[in-house]
């Protein structure tokens, strides 16, 4: 079906460019769905979802339902007539939307699947070190993340890689992937690959990411302290108690095979390194934040703070 009509769905900056890669070339983008304008951090004024500012520069309507299966959405929605729906760091979909137009519905996913299946599978990926990663569409179903795949594009994981750095790759990737995958949709040159297909030794998962599950635990190994806190940076970061007081830690290094004390203790100058043992060597804070304080470098951090 030629220039289908499209309904794309999504919230934060991740989504925004492949809304846009649709819009520049010429796809018929009739509404955009996003989510409910949120209270600021200072007063009390809502701020629109980036995916809704891109939106209405674009003169796009937009729908901001707080229910999917709210009946007056679901006519709202019908009355669009979109032929294909496209998801992109949204929501769970009932089957009533993501089952709506005649061409379906096809979600990007910042993972190969069926790998890091989950809300966070860029932070896992790093969190695990792993060496590579990349995006998948996939059609909807029922269960979340395990639909019949459409195309796939790898990435691969640098060692100095955080998610702020891997994520602005595979957003820009992603939006190329969005739009390749509807050139084939639209030329009826699909030919999914169901997920049960794809040989895999261990399926590892990335479920939602909260505060109390980004303490450092310097019980593992230096490496993984390491790869825990850039799969963290810069947001939601890692955090360490440290003598007593909490500390956002935004950048490590690490040295394997020389433990110098206990799991926890500490080693400083108090002017130019802070070193924390691990199971089997030792982290180095490079950059740090008091509670109520800016992010500093540890340099700059012991000139006002000592341990």
């Amino acid at each position: 079906m030629k220039n289908p009509r499209i309904i794309f769905m999504g919230t934060p900056e991740f989504a925004v460019p492949a809304l846009e890669i649709l819009i520049k070339n010429n796809y018929n983008v009739v509404a955009v769905i996003t989510a409910t304008d949120k209270e600021g951090k200072r007063g009390h004024d809502l701020v629109p979802s980036a995916v809704k500012k891109a939106a209405l520069q674009y003169h796009i309507p937009v729908l901001q339902p707080e229910k999917l299966k709210n009946p007056d959405f679901l006519e709202e929605l019908a009355s669009y007539r979109a032929d294909l729906q496209i998801v992109v760091a949204f929501r769970m979909l009932p089957e009533a939307v993501w089952n709506m137009p005649k061409l379906g519905t096809f979600n990007l996913h910042a993972s190969l699947l069926p790998q890091y299946r989950g809300a966070a599978p860029i932070n896992w990926a790093i969190i695990n070190g792993e060496k590579e990663t990349g995006i998948t569409t996939f059609f909807l179903q029922h269960e979340i993340d395990t639909g019949d795949l459409i195309l796939q594009d790898r990435e691969p994981i640098h060692e100095e890689d955080t998610i702020g750095t891997l994520y602005e790759r595979l957003m820009q990737k992603g939006a190329n992937l969005v739009l390749k995958t509807v050139q084939l949709i639209e030329n009826e040159a699909v030919n999914p690959t169901p997920q049960s297909q794809i040989p895999v030794e261990k399926l590892k998962l990335a479920p939602k990411i909260f505060k109390e599950t980004c303490q450092i635990n310097f019980n593992q190994t230096a490496k993984q302290v390491y790869d825990f806190v850039r799969g963290l940076s810069p947001i939601p970061t890692a955090w360490a108690e440290i003598e007593g007081k909490t500390y956002k830690i935004y950048k490590t290094n690490y040295t394997e095979n020389q433990p110098f004390a206990e799991v926890g203790k500490l080693r400083t100058d108090n002017k130019t390194y802070l070193h924390i043992a691990t199971a089997d060597g030792y982290v180095s804070i490079e950059e740090i934040q008091a509670e109520g304080k800016r992010q500093m470098d540890i340099k700059s951090f012991l000139q006002g703070n000592k341990f």
